[in-house]
């Protein structure tokens, strides 16, 4: 299929005729329907406190630090392939958690969602569809569609984490087998060598808060089988695994805007969900998107700015910030940093109705919540006993969306290879771990290596990033495979490692062409000899972007 550049008209009046169906009343959506485990939602009655697991049997089949997206995921998996196991869960806070990434799930992530019995975990939690990205740059516009199979458009979902999560774990609270308890993990129990870990046979359980001086009661928990560390990107045992240093590539601030619902009628075509054209730009009511219902990515920013909805009511706004150092909010740096990129990214002439909402957001924050984005290749783990899975093994820039597809398709692996191999036995559960990482590897280099890379051409820090930058949009805009084969490696449905390579290099080598032929806006001017050298140069950038990172991504 064609994509076009282009989605309105110059009167910005939608090109697909409208439709009467009523898309917010299509069943067939994943955010639609009813959830099996609603009732276990609020519900504090399965989950032990501390103070009485004290007196509880100590000994488990499989133990799961962690109940945030995947180890929640993970123990409801492993609940129900093994219900005459016991599984243990132990999470410091079972409260709904709010975090400002993680409210995307691309049509990959919905995928493994459905392979783990979970598909209607978006039910009753205000998500809502996400069709593919719109994205801004200089003033044009296009449009990324998801992929389609054989039943149409794939979709992503995007929803408030905190509610993914507390549906997640309502699917863990209503299987018996599995006990939830609110406590922390201090740390791991097993075997030694040189301050290394050779093997893990169970954890240090103790209350929620740990006194500095060491005097709380802990107990200790045996692993049978296995124990999995799913602490999340702030693992506290990840060093046991992995002693490479950190790298913190860019900061995200996270802003909320409200608005009015979308009308399905207005905004899609079809009764498929087809999202049909952008948004008016001159409206000023109403929902403010350029194009509601996908995920929004405005290039001309200090860094990329996204937008994505949380509900029908609320969307997210993630202000990217490149470099390691976060300049200050107390002297008012970072918020006019802030002012700066966001009144770039979305002109007023351009968008006055989303620029005026992105300044009554800023303005009305008190405080500006930001994280840290980070690169941390998967290491090899030979230990016994112990899987590191989630963002406790690897993690990638959350600009792409991708860190729980990821996730969810390692449960996914795992826990298939799990139901035909002994998790007693040493040795097989060393040959699922060997499999495991093999079969894993594609989807997440993909995922990963992406994340990175885009990052670092849509930041655009130098001229041959802003020319790589400027032909990654050219290249997108040409519709059929060079829009939509990306459209997979985005989505988490294409993990071809090698597919990627090829058009990353494509998008390279038109960068090459732009700048000689002096075609490039974002790099022009010089002689036919600097052009030539300053093309090549760029060729060179591109390479020093992708291989590194891949690299990284292949060693054992």
């Amino acid at each position: 299929m064609t994509v076009p550049e282009t989605l309105v008209d110059e009167h910005h009046e939608p090109l697909l005729d409208k439709c009467e169906s009523h898309l917010d009343e299509n069943r067939n959506w994943p955010t639609h329907g009813t959830y099996e485990y609603t009732s276990y939602y609020h519900s504090r009655r399965e989950i032990v406190p501390f103070t009485d697991f004290i007196a509880m049997d100590k000994e488990f089949d499989f133990v799961v630090i962690g109940a945030g997206p995947i180890g929640a995921a993970l123990a409801f998996k492993l609940a129900t392939d093994n219900p005459t196991s016991r599984v243990l869960v132990v999470e410091k806070n079972w409260a709904e958690p709010d975090r400002i990434v993680g409210e995307l799930m691309q049509p990959g992530g919905c995928q493994a969602m459905e392979q783990l019995g979970l598909q209607n975990v978006f039910s009753d939690i205000s998500a809502v569809p996400v069709h593919g990205y719109y994205i801004s740059y200089r003033g044009r516009q296009l449009h990324v569609p998801y992929m389609h199979d054989a039943n149409g458009q794939l979709r992503g979902v995007s929803f408030h984490h905190g509610r993914l999560v507390m549906n997640l774990r309502a699917a863990c609270k209503a299987q018996s087998n599995v006990v939830c308890v609110e406590g922390s993990v201090t740390e791991l129990l097993g075997q030694m060598d040189n301050n290394r870990f050779t093997a893990v046979r169970g954890v240090r359980v103790g209350p929620q808060r740990i006194q500095a001086d060491g005097s709380d009661e802990c107990i200790d928990v045996c692993s049978r089988k296995l124990t999995f560390v799913c602490d999340g990107i702030t693992s506290q045992f990840r060093k046991q695994l992995n002693e490479r240093p950190v790298e913190l590539i860019s900061h995200f601030c996270g802003l909320v805007l409200e608005h009015e619902p979308v009308s399905s009628d207005t905004y899609f075509d079809g009764p498929t969900g087809t999202t049909s054209h952008v948004s008016r730009p001159t409206d000023t009511a109403g929902n403010p998107l350029p194009m509601p219902h996908n995920g929004n990515v405005m290039l001309d920013g200090v860094g990329p700015v996204l937008l994505y909805q949380m509900s029908e009511r609320e969307t997210r706004v993630l202000a990217d910030i490149p470099g390691p150092f976060l300049p200050s909010e107390s002297n008012g740096q970072l918020r006019e940093t802030l002012r700066t990129s966001l009144s770039h990214a979305a002109p007023k002439h351009l968008y006055p109705a989303l620029h005026a909402a992105l300044m009554r957001a800023l303005d009305d924050s008190r405080r500006i919540r930001c994280i840290g984005s980070k690169f941390i290749p998967a290491t090899a783990n030979n230990i016994d006993g112990a899987v590191w899975i989630g963002d406790a093994l690897n993690v990638r820039h959350p600009l792409t969306g991708g860190g729980m597809t990821v996730g969810l398709w390692d449960v996914v692996i795992l826990t298939d290879l799990l139901r035909t191999h002994d998790a007693a036995n040493s040795q097989q559960v060393q040959r699922v771990k060997a499999q495991w990482q093999w079969r894993r590897r594609p989807r997440a280099l993909v995922v990963n290596v992406l994340s990175v890379a885009l990052h670092a051409l849509f930041a655009a820090e130098t001229k041959e990033l802003g020319l790589l930058r400027e032909a990654c949009f050219e290249y997108l805009a040409k519709g059929s495979h060079y829009t939509m084969q990306p459209s997979g490696f985005l989505s988490g449905l294409l993990p071809s490692p090698m597919l990627l390579i090829f058009h990353f290099f494509s998008v390279a080598f038109l960068a090459v062409y732009l700048r000689v032929s002096d075609e490039s806006v974002a790099y022009s001017g010089g002689s036919l000899f600097y052009r030539v050298y300053s093309a090549f140069y760029t060729l060179y950038i591109a390479a020093t972007v992708i291989l590194p990172v891949i690299w990284r991504e292949l060693q054992p």
